[in-house]
This record gives structure tokens, sequence and C-alpha cells, in this order.
């Protein structure tokens, strides 16, 4: 095996890895240092989006008891997925349970995931294939309001799925696919150069997390991290600068 430094690229993406440029960042020049007000906690609705109310946590009377540790032993990467639909009361909790609503503060929000300097980069995308009460087609969630915002129909949308992950034909066959794009300026205004890491780290909370939460609700997920980054950000109208695809997720009632 040829020493890592024969190939300095692979060093460069190790360097990924760490935290070595923690200590080159001057903290004192991010924009939230230099007393630039955050950014908004959850992308803008335009005035004519159709918003939909989802089921909130005292209202879910239809989902069995949680055990904790029956999810974590029986979690599995799940490919198969059963015809049924996903209710918009299971959807909500899926919502609730990955991105939802704790506490919020002046400039920031904590939810029921971890996110550094609580930032939380991500915005979650709904691919609905095949959801109760939902149309075929594209949503946001929108954690502050605990809401889906309907962003375009499209009949075909579980077909382009599966060429934008290389094929992987699961995704088409899911009743939705979580789809988390990143925005990093939320990051990025409080660590600068530091951010890339964690963004990546706080995708890996949310996702477990929707593991957890499928396994509650006899369903199944299996997290996509091939995908065509170019095709799935244009499927999702994202501009692929200031905000873009890093983490899928197809889920699906199993048996």
């Amino acid at each position: 095996m040829a020493a890592s430094g024969d190939k300095p690229l692979l060093n460069q993406l190790r360097g990924f890895l760490k935290d070595s440029i923690r200590k080159q960042v001057d903290f004192a020049q991010t924009d939230q240092n230099r007393g630039v007000l955050p950014p908004a906690l959850e992308k803008p609705c335009a005035g004519d989006q159709k918003i939909i109310d989802l089921v909130g946590p005292e209202e879910w009377p239809g989902l069995p008891p949680f055990d904790l540790k029956t999810a974590i032993k029986n979690r599995r990467s799940r490919r198969e997925f059963l015809s049924q639909p996903l209710s918009l009361e299971e959807l909500s909790f899926l919502l609730w349970a990955t991105q939802g609503m704790v506490r919020r503060g002046k400039g920031y929000a904590l939810r029921t995931v971890p996110s550094a300097g609580a930032r939380h980069a991500l915005e979650t995308y709904i691919c609905a294939l095949s959801v109760e009460s939902l149309e075929r087609g594209l949503y946001r969630y929108l954690p502050v309001e605990h809401a889906l915002v309907m962003e375009f129909l499209d009949e075909e949308l579980s077909l382009k799925l599966v060429p934008a992950t290389f094929g992987q034909s699961f995704a088409g066959r899911a009743s939705a696919v979580f789809v988390w794009a990143a925005i990093p300026y939320r990051m990025e205004w409080r660590y600068g150069d530091a951010s890339h890491k964690v963004i990546a780290l706080d995708a890996g909370h949310v996702c477990q997390n929707l593991y957890l939460a499928c396994e509650a609700i006899s369903s199944g997920t299996c997290a996509i991290a091939a995908y065509d980054q170019e095709e799935i950000d244009s499927l999702l109208r994202l501009d692929g600068e200031d905000e873009f695809v890093v983490y899928l997720a197809p889920v699906g009632k199993v048996r």
C-alpha cells in the first residue's frame, strides 16, 4: 500500500475528516462576530405556495408504543417496501423526529437532533410518492410551523428519482423519499471555513433518528449517499451553490 504522502489528493480528502482547520480559522472574522444578523431558521415561502398542516406530537393516537431498545436492536437498512402508503400522521412523526422544533430562541432553535452551534444548516424535502392526503410531488418541511409547503407536483417523480440516484430503483418504490439539502451559510455564519465537516456530521444525526423512528411505525429506510449531484439538485430546483443535496433516504412500510 502506497504511503499517504504519495497521494496528495487523498491527503487533502482525509483532511476533511480532521479538525485541524479549526486552528487556522480566524473566528473573529466570521459574520457572527462581525455583528451580521443570523440567517433565517428556514427558507421563506412564496405567498402563493400551498401550506399543509401536519399532525402534532400531541395528536398521534394512532402510533404504536415506542420502545427505543427494540428500535435500536431492529435497525436495518431496508430496500424492500410494501405498496401500502404512509399516513400523514406517520409522515408528521418522521419529520418531527428528524427536524422537529423543541425550543426557539433569538436567531437559533433547538430541535430533536443535535447540530453544531444549533445552526441546523439542513432543509428537509419530501418526495411524496404514496402518502395519504398528499398529491404526488415535492414538499419542504417547515420546522417552525410543523407544516409542509408544496414546492411542485410531478406524477413522474418516482421515475426521475431512479437515474438521480444512479439507478437505485428502491428510491422510486418508496412511499416518501427524505432529501436533505444543505444551506452552508447557516453554519458558515458562525464557523467560517470550519463549517463543512460539521454539516456532514449533522446529516448523520438526522438520518439515524429517521432509522429509529421508522422502526417505531413498521417502516424502513436505507440512506443513500451515492447520487448524481447535478441531476438531483436540478430535480429539486436547487441552485447547487448556496443550497444543494447532501443525503437521501427512501422510506416505506415493511413486513
